[in-house]
């Protein structure tokens, strides 16, 4: 079974992140580092979950406000100058694409759900 599509381009996210992420200095790789690392396994793992659940709006949902907090989690290396702006840009664009197909899971859950 292939995986989908959001799931691989979230994969890609965490195996392109992490080696970034663990370079960090020790001030912030404790901390934002760590969090940030957290926050991609868990994004990647609800996609998998997702995937299976009958249910699935609500873990949908849930993932778009981590996607979200992801993206201001990497905002903020990019303030603290943790990070240089082609990589800020390349994770932000990532961010989005996975940000647009979610929105598009989304949208396909809730008319599954209202049949008009």
């Amino acid at each position: 079974m292939s995986d989908l599509p959001i799931i691989q381009r979230t994969y890609d996210l965490v195996k392109w992140y992490v080696p970034i992420l663990n370079r960090l200095p020790r001030a912030h790789k404790f901390c934002l580092g760590d969090r940030i690392i957290t926050c991609l396994y868990d994004i990647l793992e609800g996609f998998i979950l997702a995937r299976y659940a009958s249910e699935k709006l609500t873990e949908l949902q849930l993932l778009n406000a981590k996607l979200d907090i992801l993206r201001h989690q990497t905002r903020l290396l990019f303030d603290f100058e943790l990070i240089k702006e082609p990589r800020y840009e390349y994770a932000g664009k990532l961010i989005n694409e996975i940000g647009n197909e979610l929105g598009g899971w989304i949208k396909q859950q809730r008319q599954k759900g209202n049949p008009k």
